[in-house]
């Protein structure tokens, strides 16, 4: 079984490198989630579903409230990427998907325009990848990404994960049918 921490611990004691700090999503980040999505909605569009759906502030505040339900009842473990120095909040990154049975879960993620270009996305699931696999005893993790966002497998390249293939027509976005090539990374391997 995975063994989550819960929310109030992380916040006290959240995630950090050098440049970032990630802590549990909470109500209190929905005005920088909604701010954060809407400023990048073109660059996000292309390649996450959810994007049209967060047409306002209130959806935001119904992601975080959901985000700490998951969080709470073992769902998923959503966290806020921000900068350390300036608290800007710059994107999210997250397990989803618990399979307590075989101590597997899906990372998944996604940063805000002027965030890309600079390693933040790796940086953060880096941190994210060690906390899955050294605190929640994760055996398995999956990542996958449209065939053609070329940035997003960029970092999953980075971060070590092995391909395992391609989902055909896995997802609905923006109008068109996106195929994602799927990789994995189990506890055992070796990550650079």
């Amino acid at each position: 079984m995975l063994s989550i921490l819960t929310r109030a611990e992380l916040r006290a004691h959240p995630l950090e490198s050098a440049r970032l700090t990630l802590a549990p999503i909470e109500a209190s980040d929905a005005q920088d989630l909604w701010l954060a999505v809407d400023g990048s909605r073109l660059h996000l569009e292309p390649w996450l579903p959810w994007v049209p759906f967060n047409n306002d502030a209130e959806a935001s505040h119904r992601y975080a409230d959901a985000s700490a339900g998951d969080w709470d009842q073992g769902r998923a473990c959503r966290f806020t990427i921000r900068q350390r120095a300036t608290r800007t909040l710059l994107g999210v990154v997250g397990l989803e998907a618990f399979a307590h049975l075989h101590q597997s879960v899906e990372l998944g993620y996604w940063l805000c325009k002027e965030a890309t270009g600079q390693g933040t996305m790796t940086e953060a699931s880096r941190l994210v990848l060690a906390w899955a696999f050294g605190k929640l005893s994760v055996h398995r993790i999956r990542v996958a990404a449209a065939t053609d966002n070329h940035p997003s497998l960029a970092v999953i390249r980075r971060l070590g994960f092995r391909f395992e293939g391609i989902a055909r027509e896995a997802e609905r976005c923006n109008g068109r049918w996106l195929d994602h090539a799927v990789f994995g990374m189990l506890a055992s391997d070796s990550r650079p």
